[in-house]
């Protein structure tokens, strides 16, 4: 159940992301982009990466995936991401201490995993020029590289990179390419030591690999021949520049889920640098991003780059949390329609399940045939006894005297045994319950929890104990009625009151025949009535019995889906920030008990149990609870989320639930300036940089940051002129016609490796495997710059 839930409001948030219709539009990007993902650690940053661009971009159909991991790799890739997959096998022989620089050496030695690679890159380069069309201009690539420090194979990065840069450059008239380390500070409980010395090795390659002098050439590009040809780099950095990201902050605190964190800055940095540009209403306010001048600006006067970092906040409209709390008081509200206290009578309670006298009355006579049936007893063969020699026996006598046992034998076939074949097709539970389903519909504020109290032998006035009384009434009268009954044949004939003439021998026995048959017997079918209603009664109580047994289980079950439901909305509001997400329970009841009010004077007060959502309250768990789950979670989506007060821009919705106590506990109301100013700084503490610095005012720090958010609202423009005197970095802001919040971007760079704790904390390890003959690369060490 709490993955329907955790589904249903992912869906929700979703949804309301990608709403144009509301206000959120998508940006789309310009140039075509590719990343590519190396090493075995990958495959979740692919995916979420994936994720990300299908909710923000437009043309994402249009970007391709390329992931290069080992054969060792078994984890599944994520079949909704179109991604080219390309595996290098790890050298058997290879351990431990030496499979960098084995994986370095395997690569130049065989020639088929190498004509593998170019295949699969070029499938990725005739992927982009199959979804040319989604992007605004064919003249540029954007390559994003994506590796851990910590991953053995990203010992290849120079060489996939700069094969990949001249398959693309034969497409392109030119190639930029970026480079995104992960970094994983918190996860190093097991191999702390040897991840801290491989995650050192691959940083001081990083230093050699982005000098201003460094050269490379190698035979990369084969062609389907094994023919080679030469793949070169002049001198100059590798990468455009090079991002770092930790799972830490600058403050050494862990960044709550990371991953998803250097995911969402690593595609807000891909479109900050290639959006497509619609207008240019925002160019000339939006102080837009400058990829040279922030290179330049990291750059230190001996002309040594810099590294970067990141950090992202975003405040917007808890959507998850708003469809679980919506959920739950839609529910609840839904229960209380079900809890109705009406002050019925006790007819009135039977009349409902079909139990009154008149209907009971009804289905008896369905049971036992009319008087009709007796009238055929008179024809019978008689033994011809005269009258007189009846008159004195009792009726009893007479009647085995004239008919010897035929009365009773008629009677039994005809009527007793007629009644008791009707008895056993008759289903007491299934009509109880067409008489529910059609009372609930004739009284549908009659709820099923109040049900359940008038079949709670426990409850005052229940139904249960009107049906035993009737049983006890009725097993009486049918002790009463059997009395009579022998009373009535252990009476003379001639005491009998029906007409006699004298010498008239036959018509006084027709005469006894006609009595015998009509009131005996007549007597015998009323007794027979009120068997067929005690045998009712009791099938009734029964059917009833069960009935509340299993009203009484759904009771319980709804009542325990909403213990679930709030468990879920209250988890959900815990970890929303505390600031977007105040007030949301308070707000969204007096909200969806509004809208649901609304709903029920519009289309009347079943709108709600129609067939088309939830459903008659009777057959409510008939699925069982999980398509009862469903079922509620369409009909909130349908009816409840869809409706006019939730369609509004996050700014309006927060000052709504901010104020929504104000008039009831005389509090002041939050004025607008005071609400922005706190959403400005909650954008501020949470956007640190997701990297741990030695020094945080290094001397080379250089920061930009940028929202993103429709600066036609209000809080936007507000942003941009809070400080706008007295800050020392660079702010602009990427226009999108957004309603469900505001992101940010800091970009942080200037600083170098050894300003890393990483470096600096691992630098002792790495020392210590070299020194115990651990090879951690695979071009010569000599070639590389010394540790600093």
């Amino acid at each position: 159940m709490r993955e329907q839930l955790l589904r249903y409001a992912a869906d929700y948030a979703a949804a309301e992301d990608q709403l144009i219709g509301s206000g959120d539009g998508r940006s789309s990007i310009h140039f075509p982009s590719v990343f590519l993902f190396i090493g075995d650690r990958m495959n979740p940053v692919m995916n979420t990466i994936a994720d990300i661009n299908r909710t923000k971009w437009d043309n994402s159909t249009g970007v391709t995936y390329i992931q290069i991991r080992s054969q060792e790799e078994h984890a599944a890739v994520d079949r909704s991401v179109d991604a080219i997959v390309h595996t290098i096998a790890v050298p058997e022989e290879s351990g431990h201490q030496t499979i960098r620089r084995d994986l370095h050496q395997a690569f130049y030695t065989h020639e088929s995993q190498l004509i593998e690679l170019n295949t699969a890159l070029r499938r990725a380069s005739g992927h982009l020029a199959d979804y040319g069309r989604l992007y605004s201009s064919f003249e540029r690539v954007h390559l994003s590289i994506l590796t851990t420090a910590d991953d053995p194979m990203n010992v290849l990065i120079p060489e996939i990179t700069l094969l990949a840069e001249y398959i693309f450059a034969q497409s392109f008239k030119s190639v930029q390419m970026d480079l995104y380390v992960l970094v994983n500070e918190s996860d190093q409980a097991v191999q702390f030591g040897y991840s801290s010395a491989t995650s050192v090795a691959f940083m001081r390659e990083l230093d050699y690999i982005q000098s201003p002098e460094y050269t490379f050439t190698a035979p990369l590009h084969m062609t389907e021949d094994k023919l080679t040809i030469p793949v070169s780099h002049a001198p100059s950095p590798l990468f455009d520049l090079v991002y770092v990201l930790s799972d830490k902050n600058e403050r050494g605190v862990t960044v709550p889920n990371s991953l998803r964190e250097s995911c969402d800055i690593i595609c807000h940095i891909q479109l900050l640098k290639n959006r497509y540009q619609a207008g240019d209403s925002y160019r000339s306010q939006d102080g837009g991003y400058n990829n040279t001048s922030f290179k330049n600006n990291i750059m230190t006067e001996s002309g040594r780059q810099g590294y970067v970092s990141a950090g992202f906040s975003r405040v917007n409209r808890p959507n998850q949390s708003i469809a679980l709390t919506v959920l739950y008081h839609f529910y609840v509200k839904l229960l209380e329609r079900m809890r109705t206290e009406q002050e019925w009578d006790i007819r009135d309670k039977l009349n409902y399940f079909g139990l009154d006298a008149a209907e009971r009355g009804r289905t008896r006579n369905d049971l036992v045939p009319g008087n009709e049936a007796i009238t055929d007893m008179s024809a019978l063969m008689t033994s011809g006894a005269s009258y007189g020699s009846l008159k004195r026996m009792t009726l009893r006598e007479a009647e085995g005297a004239l008919f010897g046992q035929g009365c009773e034998a008629f009677f039994r076939d005809n009527c007793e045994r007629i009644m008791h074949k009707r008895l056993g097709d008759f289903q007491a539970e299934s009509g109880l319950q067409l008489a529910v389903n059609a009372a609930s519909k004739e009284y549908p504020e009659i709820g099923l929890f109040e049900l359940t109290d008038w079949t709670d032998e426990n409850k005052t006035g229940n139904v249960l104990t009107a049906i035993r009384g009737l049983i006890r009434d009725t097993s009486n009268d049918l002790q009463i009625s059997t009395a009579e009954l022998d009373t009535l044949y252990s009476g003379q004939v001639e005491d009998q009151p029906f007409q006699r003439l004298p010498l008239m021998d036959k018509h006084n026995v027709r005469s006894l025949i006609r009595y015998l048959t009509e009131t005996v017997y007549g007597h015998k079918l009323h007794m027979l009535r009120i068997q067929a209603d005690l045998e009712l009664l009791r099938r009734y109580e029964l059917a009833l019995e069960k009935w509340h047994a299993q009203a009484k289980h759904i009771t319980v079950q709804l009542s325990s889906l909403e213990r679930e439901l709030h468990q879920a909305a209250t988890d959900s509001i815990r970890q929303a920030d505390s600031y977007t997400g105040q007030n949301l329970f308070e707000y969204y009841e007096r909200v969806t008990e509004d809208v649901m009010r609304e709903l029920e004077s519009k289309r009347g007060k079943s709108i709600f149990f129609d067939t088309r959502h939830m459903g008659p309250v009777s057959g409510l768990l008939d699925g069982g609870l999980s398509a009862l789950v469903d079922r509620l979670t369409q009909t909130c989506r349908t009816l409840i989320l869809s409706s006019q007060p939730f369609n509004q821009t996050f700014e309006e919705e927060l000052l709504r639930r901010a104020n929504v106590a104000a008039a009831y506990e005389n509090r002041l109301v939050v004025p607008k300036d005071e609400l922005f100013k706190k959403l400005y700084q909650t954008l501020e503490e949470h956007g640190g940089i997701n990297v741990r610095l030695l020094d945080y005012t290094h001397e080379h720090r250089y920061e930009e940051k940028y929202f993103f958010g429709d600066y036609e609202g209000e809080f936007l423009p507000y942003a941009m002129d809070v400080d706008i005197t007295s800050r020392i970095y660079k702010l602009g802001f990427v226009h999108e016609r957004r309603s469900s919040g505001v992101e940010k971007l800091h970009l942080m760079g200037g600083f170098h490796l050894e300003d890393l704790m990483v470096y600096r904390n691992g630098k002792t390890y790495y020392e210590t495997y070299t020194a115990n003959g651990f090879v951690f690369h695979g071009i010569d060490v000599d070639r590389l710059p010394e540790l600093r």
